[in-house]
């Protein structure tokens, strides 16, 4: 299973723009809005330091990173709740989302039409989260109304904080949303998109400014030419902020020097998750060992690291630390 990033917007801010730096391969892209109808999906690999250094010390013959995916989803407009502008099949297709990248137009002109009519991330922020606010609030509604849950006390204070414009995710249990899928129910992220001409006010949230007109041209040129012109991109950055917003830790296996493999699982995740993931067979394991990188590099292996006692046998009630190399024994 991938944990997976939707990626939203009003039409026209840069989402598959986004979507093809990301994937670096080739997007329709047009400065008409609701071009983008089915999304566009791909997986991510995760920038990795670790794994780069678990690897030269291995030399494994193969080498595989984490990876997440980006979901891109056309356009929401106000009504979207509503299914304005196909507004309601683009919601669902965020529901399944682990977290929401909210791309947020900050350029003027270039060709490329303005659906809000002026360069204002706020308000651009506030009818994208009222949309998604508002399905909720539809969602929450009919869940009472049809009293299949047991937990409809909570879902009524639930209808009345959302009422208030409070995102679910600020005040509900984190198993209670896993469950339901509530869109404002995940972990939101901003994205900037600058030109940087256009003047503009910040908006309240953290967020993360990109021209990606300049990342698109960029891919473009080979690394020799974009060293010459002193361009750092900032997409590493973008991915590894997602990563870490998603509450992510990545561990490794070795695979006895064939293969250096991260994998990716949330942060407390026991380490029968972690066998899960690498086999349904290795549930069954009897015990597992454990190294930490920094002890792996240190030591200059996994075999050196054995010899001097580093490493740990641990049990099913471990819980997996970010950097753990593991290896199981059935």
């Amino acid at each position: 299973m991938s944990f997976s990033v939707g990626i939203c917007g009003l039409p026209n801010v840069g989402k598959s723009t986004l979507f093809k730096v990301l994937t670096k391969r080739e997007v329709k892209i047009s400065p008409r809005p609701f071009t983008t109808i089915s999304p566009n999906v791909g997986k991510i690999e995760v920038p990795d330091e670790r794994l780069k250094k678990i690897a030269e010390i291995v030399k494994p013959e193969k080498v595989t990173p984490t990876q997440i995916e980006f979901i891109d989803v056309a356009g929401l407009i106000k009504g979207a709740h509503k299914g304005e502008g196909l507004g309601n099949q683009f919601l669902a297709q965020l529901r399944d989302c682990d977290a929401i990248l909210e791309v947020i137009r900050c350029f003027e002109g270039e060709g490329v039409e303005n659906v809000l009519g002026e360069v204002n991330p706020q308000k651009e922020i506030e009818i994208l989260e009222t949309e998604l606010l508002m399905k909720d609030l539809e969602t929450l509604e009919k869940m009472i109304k049809e009293k299949k849950s047991k937990e409809t006390e909570i879902l009524k204070k639930a209808l009345e904080e959302v009422s208030k414009g409070k995102k679910l995710v600020d005040f509900l249990e984190k198993d209670f949303l896993k469950k339901h899928q509530f869109l404002t129910g995940k972990k939101f992220l901003y994205l900037l998109n600058i030109n940087g001409k256009t003047k503009f006010e910040k908006p309240r949230v953290d967020f993360i400014e990109i021209n990606l007109k300049e990342e698109e041209e960029m891919t473009e040129l080979s690394e020799r030419e974009r060293e010459e012109l002193n361009f750092k991109s900032k997409i590493e950055d973008l991915i590894e902020k997602c990563y870490k917003t998603l509450d992510l830790v990545t561990f490794y296996t070795i695979a006895k020097g064939k293969e250096a493999k991260a994998w990716t699982l949330k942060k407390e995740s026991s380490i029968v998750e972690a066998a899960e993931k690498i086999h349904s067979d290795f549930k069954k394991f009897v015990k597992a060992e454990v190294l930490d990188f920094e002890t792996f590099l240190k030591e200059g292996g996994w075999h050196r690291a054995k010899t001097e006692g580093k490493i740990k046998i641990v049990g099913k009630d471990y819980k997996v630390q970010d950097g753990d190399i593991i290896e199981f024994k059935i």
